[in-house]
């Protein structure tokens, strides 16, 4: 024991004292965060999308009701945003009083209070269902300021750190007269002026509303762009809420209160049933946190790949080299194998306790990075039960694949030979991750089961199922299986490396390997690998 203890020893040190290796534990979580980071600003640097709309109904009718309800959106999302208390009404009188003098909201407020002295702005940042309605000298002002707004990409930007995803600072509208265009032209000579703007790219898109669209069922929209679909899926949003509300007052006998009725959802209010038997309701945070398991599995399956694959790679290395001949004069084959699994476990728990620890502080020293939505990103990481399920499984699913892969490498003289025979190991290894968001949505279902009680998965299925959670007798079980499959996994893969680890030559069929698992521990009937080298 106190060999195999050594050769650990001396793999993790070897390991930790390279620059490469603390290079590659930093990488994943550098990597991870640069995703985020360079997504997040790309999705900021993506081109305002510029849009005309030529209105054929009465009066512009419906494309002022459009902006109109469109700006009472974006204000309502960045009201909501403006306070620490989710958008109340206190925290958003007393955020609006502390804006500079110079704030787009505070102009649109002023504009309000004029048009509408008894209308309370701050009303506007509950959620769709609680907003008023607006009064139409507040719909005007909100209107005269959403399009001065659009026309003004500097306070379009001011505005947009209040929320992210306000239609204000991602689209914008282009008078036809900018255009060159004048809506008194004949409809085919408007298209055409339209679609040589397009073609010239000075346009994203235009609209096309009909003249009477309470009657016809669409409009039109027309762009070059086939992929994004953002900007019609925006303002197809707004358009339909505008003409069914329409809809609904002209019908004869029906008052805003039957509209409202009839525009009203019929909810369910989302419970579960607690340990004690009894119901209780489901916020959004514990909804999110279910598909946490997820991203788990995701870290897992590459921290048991990683650790597997370096393995095998050291093997593969120390065999190729002849170093493994030196190291085999002073300890046994199965010392050997013993300790280079231990001590590359070793090295995958310190690849995990550094991946975690590098995601627990920053969720401490990033302002809100520990936060997504209502997601408490930190209290995940740090959730006792997940962390140590996910090293409990890491631990099971590495020694597993480690008894696999050390076999492996074992038999091969060459990295070209290894990479060959881990193709079938990776095809098998890539069946969990096709599976997570299957397996998260139906945890305890008939296919995510079954897969449990396939050993080479075990880990992972019973790490993705951790938000259902899974009946008691299940962990049991699988951890029954596990062992077993461990203890029958070592058994082969010691006897393979026995004789594998010093043969040279043509590489075993697959038929011999079998033999030499089948054959008894004393017996010489396999080979004598060291003469061989056919």
């Amino acid at each position: 024991m106190s060999k195999t203890l050594i050769v650990a020893q001396r793999e993790f040190v070897e390991n930790l004292r390279t620059k490469t290796f603390w290079i590659g534990i930093l990488s994943l979580p550098l990597i991870l965060a640069a995703s985020i980071a360079i997504g997040r600003f790309l999705e900021k640097s993506k081109d305002v999308r510029t849009y005309a709309v030529v209105d054929l109904s009465e009066n512009d009718w419906l494309s002022r009701s459009i902006e109109t309800r469109a700006a009472q959106t974006d204000l309502g999302s960045m009201l909501r945003g403006a306070g620490e208390g989710g958008g109340e009404a206190p925290d958003v009188k007393a955020w609006l009083e502390g804006l500079p003098e110079d704030h787009p909201i505070r102009d649109l407020m002023a504009r309000i209070r004029e048009a509408a002295p008894d209308f309370d702005p701050a009303a506007l940042g509950g959620e769709d269902g609680d907003r008023p309605r607006l009064p139409p000298s507040v719909q005007g002002a909100v209107l005269r300021w959403a399009l001065e707004v659009q026309r003004d990409p500097e306070r379009a930007k001011v505005l947009q750190n209040l929320a992210s995803s306000i239609a204000l600072a991602r689209y914008r509208r282009i008078d036809l007269d900018a255009l060159g265009v004048s809506e008194e032209q004949p409809i085919d000579e408007v298209r055409a002026s339209l679609n040589r703007a397009i073609a010239d790219e000075k346009l994203f898109a235009y609209f096309i509303l009909p003249g009477d669209p309470l009657a016809d069922g669409a409009g039109e929209y027309v762009s070059n762009n086939l992929t994004d679909g953002d900007l019609r899926s925006w303002f197809e949003r707004h358009a339909t809420s505008v003409v069914r509300a329409r809809r609904i007052e002209a019908m004869p006998g029906v008052t805003q209160a039957d509209a409202d009725l009839l525009l009203a959802s019929f909810p369910f209010r989302e419970q579960r049933v607690s340990s004690t038997g009894e119901t209780e309701t489901v916020d959004t945070k514990e909804k999110a946190a279910g598909f946490a398991p997820v991203a788990f599995v995701y870290l897992l399956w590459i921290a048991v790949f990683t650790a597997a694959q370096m393995l095998l790679t050291n093997t593969v290395e120390e065999k190729s080299n002849r170093l493994i001949e030196v190291l085999l004069s002073s300890v046994s084959p199965l010392q050997l194998m013993a300790g280079k699994v231990l001590g590359i476990a070793a090295t995958g728990l310190t690849i995990v306790g550094a991946w975690v620890a590098t995601a627990l502080i920053g969720a401490q020293l990033v302002p809100d990075s520990g936060k997504l939505g209502q997601l408490d990103l930190a209290g995940i990481i740090g959730d006792p039960v997940y962390l140590t399920s996910f090293v409990g499984y890491f631990l099971a699913g590495y020694l597993l694949y480690a008894a696999i892969l050390v076999a492996l490498g074992s038999v091969c003289n060459s990295l070209k030979e290894a990479q060959n025979l881990m193709q079938p190991v990776f095809i098998l290894l890539i069946v969990p991750l096709f599976a997570m968001l299957f397996v998260v949505q139906d945890p305890n279902g008939t296919v995510a089961r079954i897969l449990t009680y396939i050993p080479l998965y075990t880990p992972f299925l019973m790490m993705n199922r951790a938000g259902g959670p899974p009946p008691a007798w299940e962990y049991f079980a699988s951890s029954a299986l596990i062992l077993v499959s461990l203890v029958i996994a070592f058994w082969a893969a010691a006897k393979v490396f026995r004789v594998g680890i010093l043969m040279t030559g043509k590489p075993p069929r697959v038929r011999e390997i079998l033999r030499w698992i089948r054959a008894p521990v004393t017996s010489d009937a396999a080979v004598d690998p060291a003469r061989r080298s056919d």
